[in-house]
Formats: structure tokens, C-alpha cells, sequence
């Protein structure tokens, strides 16, 4: 480098500093500034008279910037968008099962879905994939009429009640593309198949958080597209329009009947220790499928009916969560990164299937266990 190049340099620099020390002075932190606009430096000379009385020279300057904040540009993570798009063969509705009135349904209870980050930014999935997996092959194996995913798919640990680390934020996106990927694998497992999702209170979650943090965003439509779904709501970010999967809005009041008989509900009721299908079977006339507590529960009541006796249970299938303290919980701890450790929960995994005729008729409940990534079910193992 030459001596002239030097000098260039050291110019470059003196001006760079002064430049800094403006911004500080204006109490501006250079981090917050996006993109400098402007910047006009002025160099001229005064006189001033000393003590003596003799003219001196002086060499002054002025620098004067504009610059717009970093937030100008947009947020440094990006905004969340639809999940993927997937094109499924046509569907053919015409073909029906062999002639039979019995109908089955395959429930699937709280999956969880979500993420953490490791060190190194890549995810760790806190519902359990391998038993998702095995539901998705039993659909594929006995193609169901009925398909209903009883609340508290999504986690949304960004938007939920408890203490939020580091490792959870960014991950709402991987949630939305992973449950909308998974709706057209349900869809193209059992294409003939009513798919029902239910609206859990971590689903709900999402809508309060719009509320809560946005108001004005809550319930906005595409333009012209009145009847359509809000954008900010899972129905339009998984794109439910294409894989054709029915939304059940309004915990906890959302419920969907099998037949007169029997139930599906998300639920709210939670018994600690205890059994909470008993508090079920406390309140309800008929027979109910809930979700919500991630343990696998049945119990059965015979009561005196003006027609004569009549039984009615109340069951849970379990979760198809991780079970070892990774979903955020009362029970679940982080490390000082803020990552969950593993914990016991007092959790079981599994599904449920119902055999059923529609109308005042009778059905048969199978609760389906899902044991060290293996399930068992009618004489097949899946695995």
C-alpha cells in the first residue's frame, strides 16, 4: 500500500469515528440504526484571536446524518407463513366399504406438535414423530369413515401460559409446516375418510395471542374472500381449504358426535392423581371420548333411565406427545440454556378406535396403547 493510500485511510477512519461519536452524543446505539441515508460532512476555517491578541487559524468541521431504524426494514425474523403446499392424487369418492352399517372412527389426542433449538439452531421435536407415524400407518391399514384429532395438535409454546426460553422462540413457523404436511398425509392415507380437527386450548392459544398482542389483526380476511378462513388462524395457515380437513372452532365448547351416543371433546376437566373420568361420568347423560390430560383413562357408570338401565363410559386414548418432560409443563424444567430436560411424566401414548353405527346405536370403543415405539392392534404390530 502506498503512502498516499495511507492517508486515504487514515481519513476514512478519522471520519468513521467521528461519524460514531455523533451517533453516541444523539444517544443513538449504532445497532438500532438499518440503513444510513444521508451523510454530508463540512470542513472550512475560522479565526480566533489568542490571549496576545494574534489571529490563529483554526480548521473546523460539521457532519450531519440521517439514517431510518433498523425496524424501517422489516423484522429480523420472518413473519409466519402457510405451511407447504402438497398436490395429492384425485380423490375418488365412489368407493365405499363392503356393504355393512358399522363405521369406524380412529381418534388421535393431543400431539404437541412443536419445537426446541439446539446450540447449533437446528430443532428438536417435542411430539413424539415415530408414534404419529404408527397412527398414520393403522389409518392407512383400516381406512376409516371417520378421522378426528381431538385438540392440542399445535403446542405453540411461543404463544402459550408458561415461562418462555430462548430454545422455543422460531419455532411457530416449523409447527405450522409440519401439521400442515401431516393433514395431507392423513388426507392420503384414507382419502374417503371425514377428517375433524377439534379446537384444544393450545390451538385457542393462537387466537388469544392475536387478541392479546394485535387486536386489529384478529379475524383479517384475504381481499375479496369474505367467507373464507381468518389468515391468522390454522385453518388458513394449514391450508385446510386443499387437504379438506373440517375445523371445529370454540374450545371448549367445540364437541363432535359420533352417533346419539358418544361424544368427542377436547375437555377441560383434570383430576391430579385421581381419575378424571370419573368426573366426567359425574356430569355427562352420554358417553364421552376426551382429550386434554395425556393419560389413558376408561371408566364405566350404569345408572336407573326412565327406559330402564343405561351405561355410559368416559375415556382417554393418552397423547401422541413425547412423554419424558420435554412438552413445557407444570413439571418440566430447562438447563441454564434454557433448553427442557427429561423428566417423568405421568403420561401414556397411544389412540383410540370406535366401531359404530350411526343413530340410537351401540359402539364399540378399543383403546390402542403405543409402548417403546410399538402398537399392537387386532393381530398386527406396528412398529
Amino acid at each position: 500500500m502506498s503512502l498516499a493510500d495511507d492517508f486515504k485511510d487514515d481519513i476514512a477512519k478519522s471520519r468513521l469515528g467521528k461519524i460514531n461519536d455523533l451517533l453516541e452524543r444523539s444517544g443513538i446505539n449504532i445497532d438500532e440504526v438499518g440503513k444510513v441515508e444521508k451523510i454530508k460532512i463540512s470542513e472550512w476555517q475560522g479565526l480566533t484571536k489568542n490571549e496576545d491578541g494574534d489571529a490563529e487559524l483554526h480548521d473546523l468541521n460539521g457532519i450531519s446524518i440521517v439514517v431510518s431504524p433498523k425496524w424501517a426494514e422489516g423484522p429480523d425474523w420472518p413473519v409466519i407463513q402457510r405451511g407447504p403446499s402438497i398436490k395429492l392424487p384425485a380423490i375418488n369418492k365412489s368407493v365405499e366399504k363392503a356393504d355393512s352399517d358399522w363405521k369406524t372412527a380412529v381418534i388421535l389426542p393431543d400431539m404437541q406438535a412443536g419445537y426446541f433449538r439446539m446450540s447449533d439452531d437446528s430443532l428438536t421435536a417435542i411430539h413424539d414423530e415415530n408414534a404419529i407415524d404408527l397412527a398414520v400407518a393403522l389409518i392407512k391399514k383400516v381406512k376409516p369413515e371417520v378421522i378426528v384429532m381431538n385438540g392440542d395438535n399445535a403446542d405453540f409454546a411461543e404463544l402459550g401460559k408458561y415461562r418462555l426460553t430462548p430454545a422455543f422462540q422460531r419455532t411457530t413457523q416449523a409447527t405450522i409446516d409440519y401439521l400442515t404436511v401431516l393433514m395431507f398425509r392423513l388426507r392420503a392415507a384414507s382419502p374417503n375418510a371425514k377428517i375433524i380437527w377439534i379446537e384444544g386450548n393450545h390451538e385457542a392459544s393462537l387466537s388469544n395471542y392475536v387478541l392479546d398482542n394485535a387486536m386489529a389483526a384478529f379475524g383479517l380476511k384475504r381481499g375479496n374472500a369474505p367467507d373464507s378462513w381468518p389468515v391468522l388462524s390454522i385453518p388458513y395457515l394449514c391450508r385446510f381449504d386443499e387437504s379438506q380437513i373440517e375445523y371445529l372452532a370454540g374450545y371448549p365448547a367445540s364437541v363432535f358426535w359420533l352417533n346419539n351416543r358418544i361424544k368427542i371433546i377436547h375437555g377441560s376437566k383434570v383430576a391430579s392423581g385421581n381419575s378424571t373420568a370419573h368426573k366426567y361420568l359425574s356430569t355427562e347423560k352420554t358417553s364421552v371420548i376426551y382429550g386434554h390430560i395425556h393419560r389413558r383413562e376408561w371408566a364405566e357408570r350404569t345408572r336407573q333411565d326412565w327406559d330402564g338401565d343405561k351405561t355410559i363410559l368416559a375415556a382417554s386414548a393418552g397423547c401422541l406427545a413425547r412423554v419424558d418432560g420435554v412438552v413445557p409443563s407444570t413439571k418440566g424444567g430447562v438447563d441454564l440454556d434454557g433448553r427442557p430436560l427429561k423428566n417423568t411424566e405421568d403420561w401414556q401414548q397411544g389412540i383410540a378406535v370406535v366401531t359404530y353405527q350411526e343413530g340410537e346405536s351401540p359402539f364399540h370403543l378399543e383403546l390402542v396403547p403405543i409402548r417403546d415405539g410399538q402398537m399392537f392392534y387386532r393381530g398386527n404390530i406396528y412398529s
